[in-house]
């Protein structure tokens, strides 16, 4: 059995931040690559950032120097930190088992302007 659960979105202004959480079960966590997507309305689902077993991360050029993911693996847990949002980060994020279909159940982010 395998899940993955996301939390910590919400309804923030420009400029604003939240962080977002991933927390998992049923999976090899340590040694899994776990990425963020996300889907705007009308829109398909894009990568947001990875962060490999060793602690390599990436990130799109959207949000590279505003968001920061990270990993612990005694929670099973991957987080993502938003920081500076703008109403072009409005979307549902998702957290994902890299390499997997394995994915939760998404939460919304709405940034107002």
């Amino acid at each position: 059995q395998v899940q993955l659960v996301e939390s910590g979105g919400g309804l923030v202004q420009a400029g604003g931040s939240l962080r977002l959480s991933c927390t998992t079960s049923g999976v090899s966590f340590s040694i899994s690559t776990m990425g963020w997507y996300r889907q705007a309305p009308g829109k398909q689902r894009e990568f947001v950032a990875h962060i490999s077993s060793l602690g390599v991360t990436n990130y799109a050029d959207s949000v590279k120097g505003r968001f920061t993911i990270s990993r612990d693996n005694g929670k099973k847990t991957v987080y993502l930190q938003m920081n500076n949002l703008t109403p072009d980060d409005t979307a549902i994020y998702y957290c994902n088992l890299v390499g997997s279909s394995l994915w939760g159940q998404g939460t919304q982010v709405t940034v107002s302007s």
